[in-house]
Formats: C-alpha cells, structure tokens, sequence
C-alpha cells in the first residue's frame, strides 16, 4: 500500500510546507552572499509584486513605468521562461527586452505605438503563462494574504538566484536529511549494518541500515549484460522482516526550486526501473523529499511507482514498514 503517491489531494498541502521547511532551513544555513542575494533579491520580488497589484495588472503602461521588472516576470509564469522563449513567443526584438533587463529602461527612440504594441504582447505572455499554483489569490481575484505574498517571493527569489547556489548548499542539506533518517531509525533501535563485498541486499539482519551504500544492478547492453554499482543514499531491514526479504531503499532529494526537479525527475525513474529489472518487483524504492517538489514531479514519479516520504511527515516512514 502506498504512502504518500497515492493522495494527490493531499500533496498541495505538503508542498506548501515541504517548500516552507527548505527555506527555513537555506535561510539559516546559507553561505552569507548568497543568503543576502537572496534576500535582496526577495525585496526586489515583493516591489515588482506592488508594481503590477500582485500581478493583477501587467500591461504596456506597468511594464513601460518599471522596465526592471521584466525579469523577475519571467520567473512568474509556468514554466520559467528563458529571455529568448519571451522574445520568441510575444515576437517582440531582442532589443527591446535587452534594453529592459540590462539597462532597466525601454528604447527611448522607439516609436510610442510600437513599444506600446510590443509591451501589450509581452504583458499578454506573462497573464496567459502565470503559474496560478503558486499566486492562488489570482483564481479568486482576490487580494494575497502576507504568508501567501513571503511564500511566492521566495519561490520567485529562488527562480532568480538559481544559476547562483553554491553546491556546498546542495551538499549540506543532503547530508542533513541524511541525519534526520540517521537519527529516525536509531531512536527506533535501528544499529548500522556491516555490509561485506559481495552480500546480498537479503543478508542484511532485521534492524539495520547503511548510509551511502553501492547497490549492484545489471544493465543491458550489445554484448553480455553487465553490472554496475548505483549509489543509494539509504539501505534499512525492516525489524519485522523474515528471511529472504529485500530492504527499503531511500534516496534524498532536496530542491531549491521548481524547474530543477523537473529537469532530474528521470533519474529517479531510470533508477528504480534498473532495481526492478535486477532485483524484481518486490524491492521498494522511496524518496525523501525536502524543497520544490510540484504536483508534476509527484505525478511522474507516482506513475514509475516510486512512493515518496515528506522530511516535514519524517513518521511516514513507518509507512514503508521501518
């Protein structure tokens, strides 16, 4: 029986809080140039929010006043869009968004009734891709609560400052959520496995995990199949188990935004159908999710078959049997 992939609605909730989680802890534990970016660029996020009424209003008069909005807009929509995929799909010039982005101006001898022509089409792109999931108060045309204005700033801040996080980041919270698990299963009596070269996934005893553990699997290939090793972050026997059963796997995924996890969510996928096809259908595969993880990620990765466990909900664990 499924955990979590099983409940979609349930999942807009739990993103809600796993993104609330990730930037509690990245806002505490963040290298301090990027932490600062980040809350600058959050301030610049918040202003371009109060130039366009909290994106009720983005036309050729809002984008003519603030030319330096321009590019926290993209990041507004859904998908994030790319300044070539804006110039291509309002069929303005490169010019023009150049101008707005880099100069935070408009062209100043552009003719009036052709900048505002191009500025309607670039406005009309950003309300007909708008990522309503994130901005919820615009499906009511209502105005946004704080939490809802801090939480779709950060996620809009976070889009910004993507190309800049340092993989030191990526690898502190990983071996954080690494912790958590580490310290879940041994409050429940969990002791560290001993795991020789060359053992079977079934010799690990009842009540035992391994951290980072090379998992063999066949691959397929033009001559004889071969095997390779795959890294799983988690490997944990169940204290119930009986001889011969598989252990849980777990892999750790933490996201700072959206677009990423989407981009990775086949490697997850690619991973699991590898187990299966080694292993069969009876090893289980999860995933420990904390950050940016959509109801699209969710949807994919339920579609493989791979259940996932919230870091906010770490109990659900005991769903899996652990």
């Amino acid at each position: 029986m499924a955990v979590n992939s099983d409940k979609p609605h349930l999942w807009k909730a739990d993103i809600a809080r796993s993104v609330d989680l990730y930037n509690e802890w990245f806002l505490r534990f963040a290298p301090t140039t990027f932490r600062e970016t980040r809350a600058l660029t959050t301030v610049e996020v918040k202003e371009a929010f109060q130039a366009t009424d909290f994106l009720r209003r983005i036309d050729s008069a809002v984008l003519e006043g603030n030319p330096g909005i321009l590019q926290t807009l993209r990041m507004v929509t859904a998908p994030p869009l790319a300044r070539d995929r804006l110039i291509g799909l309002s069929g303005t010039t490169p010019t023009l968004i150049g101008a707005m982005e880099s100069d935070q101006r408009v062209p100043p001898r552009m003719a009036k009734e052709r900048l505002a022509s191009e500025l309607d089409n670039i406005g009309s792109v950003f309300n007909s891709l708008i990522d309503h999931d994130l901005f919820p108060w615009l499906e009511g045309q209502r105005d946004p609560t704080p939490l809802e204005i801090d939480r779709a700033a950060s996620v809009v801040a976070d889009r910004l400052c993507g190309a800049q996080a340092d993989p030191i980041i990526r690898n502190a919270q990983e071996r954080r959520q690494l912790s958590a698990i580490k310290a879940w299963l041994e409050h429940r009596g969990y002791q560290t496995a001993y795991i020789r070269d060359g053992s079977r996934l079934t010799d690990m005893p009842p009540g035992t995990y391994s951290l980072r553990l090379n998992v063999p699997v066949t691959q397929p290939s033009s001559g004889r199949p071969r095997t390779v090793n795959i890294p799983i972050d988690v490997v944990a026997m169940p204290r119930a188990a009986t001889a011969g059963r598989y252990p849980i796997l777990l892999e750790a995924k933490s996201a700072g935004d959206f677009t990423n996890t989407n981009k990775r969510r086949k490697e997850e996928a690619t991973k699991a159908s590898q187990l299966r096809s080694t292993y069969g259908l009876d090893l289980q595969l999860a995933l420990f999710l904390c950050g940016y993880f959509d109801s699209g990620y969710l949807g994919y990765e339920s579609a493989e078959g791979i259940d996932f466990i919230w870091e906010h909900r770490i109990d659900d664990l005991e769903g899996l049997g652990l």
